[in-house]
């Protein structure tokens, strides 16, 4: 079998390289109060876009720093009693897409909540404010700021906001809550149940935002990951705060919030991909205790990865 990355049985036991910051789960605990503070202000309009079963909502909440947020929100009718929701999340930089790619699971009962991610493709806020670049990204956003303005803090903390809201509403039922997304969306899928551990089941596709140091020393910081290679250029050039950067960076590194993680997990990965390299994805998968299974995809890499739509949808139909 090719390879462009460790072995299979020792990605199996690759615990990741990007250090942690020692104060990781105070900063972490910090962020969630943070978060518990703020009146969400929710606001739920009706979409112009209609379908027999269902209804399709817009939905604004506000979260830390003042952002408004806004959600795609598909509820199904006819229901009876409460039922389950289904968070989805999307790729870097991208948006929260159409409506039509909700109505599967709103036609299965499912309650649907797509987020934009502050700042990117979608109808979200970014209000700003952070010292340093805000060129080229949104990993190194606040890098050189104090660690409690880093972006993608807020965006993890939009994502557990979410779920508690949803979870909340009188329709939902708060156990029967999933979640799912691919690259990004499979990062910020495990974000949310780091951080909400009441996600009762997550299925995340080859998850961006892991494992930073082992990315860049596999000279694949390009691409998505280009950012970081941006960043030594114009703000590092001889490396001096090397291990200050990652160490910071650690702070968002997926792999050290994973031991949080309660909910069943079903994930998949391509051993071909050079977006989120294979050992990015183990640095974090083999840190889960919670369930878990991943597919391995030998021959394929940051693509469409046949067939695992059908088995997620198998495995959060069990909600």
């Amino acid at each position: 079998m090719p390879v462009i990355d460790l072995p299979l049985e020792q990605l199996y036991a690759y615990k990741g390289r990007n250090p942690k910051p020692e104060d990781f789960d105070a900063y972490w605990e910090r962020a969630l109060a943070e978060m518990r503070a703020v009146d969400p202000q929710v606001e739920i309009i009706p979409s112009e876009f209609k379908v027999p079963f269902a209804e399709c909502f817009h939905l604004y909440f506000t979260g830390v720093r003042g952002a408004r947020i806004h959600v795609k929100y598909v509820r199904p009718k006819h229901t009876v009693g409460k039922h389950p929701a289904l968070l989805q999340f999307h790729g870097y930089a991208y948006n929260s897409g159409d409506w039509n790619d909700k109505l599967l699971y709103a036609a299965l009962g499912f309650s649907v909540f797509s987020l934009d991610a502050r700042g990117q493709g979608g109808l979200s806020e970014d209000p700003g404010g952070v010292k340093g670049t805000t060129l080229n990204g949104h990993i190194v956003r606040g890098l050189d700021d104090h660690p409690d303005h880093m972006l993608f803090r807020h965006i993890f903390l939009d994502t557990a906001q979410l779920a508690g809201i949803v979870m909340g509403m009188p329709e939902v039922d708060p156990d029967q809550v999933g979640a799912t997304g691919w690259s990004q969306g499979g990062a910020l899928t495990l974000a949310c149940a780091a951080l909400e551990p009441r996600i009762r089941r997550l299925a995340p596709v080859y998850p961006f935002l892991s494992d930073y140091q082992r990315v860049w020393e596999m000279d694949l910081a390009k691409d998505a990951y280009a950012e970081l290679k941006s960043y030594f250029r114009f703000f590092d050039p001889r490396h001096k705060r090397e291990k200050e950067v990652f160490t910071k960076l650690g702070y968002i590194d997926l792999q050290h919030l994973m031991d949080r993680i309660q909910g069943e997990v079903l994930m998949a990965t391509g051993l071909m991909d050079t977006i989120c390299p294979p050992s990015s994805q183990f640095a974090l998968y083999n840190k889960i205790n919670s369930v878990k299974q991943i597919e391995i995809y030998p021959d394929y890499g940051h693509e469409h990865l046949p067939e695992f739509h059908d088995l997620a949808l198998q495995f959060l139909m069990k909600l």
